[in-house]
This record gives C-alpha cells, structure tokens and sequence, in this order.
C-alpha cells in the first residue's frame, strides 16, 4: 500500500469527489488495495488527492455503502471485499426499504403539492432547482436534493408524508451520493426535479405524480445498474 500511496494523484476539482471515489475503488477490485488492509487516513488520501478531507470523507462513505470497506471506531477503515455487496444499507434504512417505500410516499406528495402548495414553498423550490443545476460540488449537490425533497413533503401539507422523508433524509442523501457518485446522474436528475416542480407549479396533480414516479423509477433503475442484479433487491 506504501507505493500506492506514494503516487500522488492531483485531481481538479470539478467531480473530485467521483475521482477519489474511482480511483481507491479500482484499486481495491484490482487487489493494489487488498482485503484487510487498512486504508491511509483522511488527512493522507487528502494529500494524495490534493482535495479537502470532506470530499475524502464523501468517497469513503459510498465505498462503504458499496461494501468495499468497514470503518471501526478507533481504528480506521478497513478494505472487506472487492465486490460490491448486493446488501445496500444506507444509515438506519436498507436500500430496500428506500425501493418499497418511497413511491408510496413522495409521488403522493407531489400529487398533493401541486394542489395544496404556498406561494412560498413553490418560490423555495424553484430556487433549489436553480441552485443543483449549477452546482457542481458534489457534497453541495446532495444537500440541495436532500432539501428538494423534503420541501416536496412539506408542499403536501400531510404531516405524516412530511415526518417520513425527514426521517429517512439520511438515508436519501446516502443513496443520492452514491447514485450520482457511480452513475453521473446529476445532470438527469436536475431535468427531472424541474419536471416536477413545473407540474406543481402548474397546480396539476396528475403530471406530478407521474414527474415523481419517473424521477424514482430512474433512480431504482441506476442503483440496479450499479449493484449488477436484473432484479433490484435495493435502492
């Protein structure tokens, strides 16, 4: 691993995170990382990198989604497989309980913010949709997800669709990260949260939950792509 890490690797800022996440997951399938190793600390892979400890820090938590690696308390983190575990877990919540669960609350909920949302909200949710489709941080990026659903819930006025995704906000920002970290969806999902936001906009329920249920469905769709199953056991 010394010689790994002594071949320092620059990268641009733009996507850094994708390429810190890239580069340390091609070497451990390759076995220049091997299983039970532990890995440099944030501050070396930081230097090696030439980026900040966050987006390390951002890279190592969708290796260990994957089930590439193990972080231990004290201890460091830890190289477990070479193969991508087809267990998702994202925080409290399995990638599974995200694929059941979440078309039977957010298209709902969009459905119901197209009828029952404030001018306020709506103001909030076009300025977030304006906000992702600039950023180019990563790390920025799944905060402005994060908060575009949880406004989407909010718009519903159902307490109960509002406290659910709240809850699992974790959860859906893991899966966001990894998701855009793998599959580059940023740039389709920007489309797709502004097809939504004008079927609110435009009062009509229909057109937003079918705007969400399209959004979700590509989403379920990259995590398949990216765990190798035909049948999705996660999301």
């Amino acid at each position: 691993m010394a010689d790994w890490l002594s071949e320092t690797r620059p990268i641009s800022r733009k996507n850094a995170a994708e390429a810190v996440f890239d580069d340390i997951r091609s070497a451990i399938i390759s076995g220049q990382l091997a299983v039970g190793i532990r890995l440099p600390s944030e501050a070396q892979l930081a230097e090696r990198y030439g980026v900040s400890r966050p987006i390390v820090r951002e890279a190592l938590r969708s290796l260990q989604t994957l089930g590439l690696t193990q972080t231990r308390t004290g201890s460091g983190t830890y190289v477990v497989t070479a193969k991508t575990s087809p267990e998702l877990n994202y925080g409290g919540y399995s990638a599974r309980d995200l694929f059941e669960a979440r078309p039977f609350i957010e298209v709902p909920a969009a459905s119901w913010a197209a009828l029952r949302r404030t001018e306020r909200q709506l103001a909030g949710l076009l300025e977030l949709c304006d906000k992702m489709e600039i950023e180019e941080e990563p790390h920025l990026w799944v905060q402005l997800d994060s908060q575009f659903h949880c406004l989407i819930a909010e718009s519903s006025e159902n307490a109960l669709f509002a406290k659910i995704v709240s809850d699992a906000r974790e959860a859906i920002s893991l899966q966001s990260e990894m998701v855009n970290l793998m599959a580059g969806r940023r740039a389709a999902s920007n489309i797709e949260h502004r097809r939504i936001v004008e079927a609110i906009k435009a009062g009509s329920g229909q057109e937003a939950r079918e705007a969400m249920e399209a959004h979700l469905g590509q989403v379920k769709q990259a995590v398949t792509t990216i765990i190798g199953e035909d049948r999705p056991q996660q999301a």
